[in-house]
């Protein structure tokens, strides 16, 4: 049960630390300036945890495993970072955006779950679909 809960545990407080990150980048600061310094921490911070968490493995061996998707998601990452810096530079609060964006993404990604993986759609999640919509429907009254 705690090999379930913990990986999700661990999103949720790193995700509450992102926003509050992002959110922090100083106004007058060029994103991809603060994107340097965030990449270079999470590379060196990679490599040490690689060391720390294989037994006796070799980094290079397993860049011989690499396919197309870490290159990709090097690429959405910064998407995802710039999007969000940017969402809260132009106004967007805390405790609005990430919720705004999530519940699209889950709209979203049901559909690539169907389109791509052959996950059915259910009536369940158009249930959660349509509370989703109306969530957004909420946060954003003002």
């Amino acid at each position: 049960m705690l090999s379930y809960i913990w990986p999700i545990a661990l999103v949720v407080m790193s995700n509450v630390m992102y926003q509050i990150c992002a959110k922090s980048v100083p106004q007058g600061m060029n994103p991809f300036a603060s994107l340097t310094v965030t990449y270079l921490v999470a590379a060196v911070s990679s490599v040490i945890l690689y060391f720390v968490f294989s037994s006796g493995g070799s980094l290079i061996k397993e860049y011989t495993k690499l396919n197309w998707a870490p290159f990709v998601l090097g690429l959405v990452i910064i998407g995802l970072e710039v999007g969000f810096i940017y969402a809260y530079k132009a106004g967007w609060q805390v405790s609005a955006a990430s919720v705004v964006q999530s519940a699209f993404l889950a709209i979203v990604l049901i559909l690539v779950g169907y389109m791509l993986y052959k996950e059915p759609i259910t009536v369940n999640k158009l249930v959660g679909i349509a509370f989703c919509m109306a969530g957004l429907v909420f946060i954003n009254l003002k």
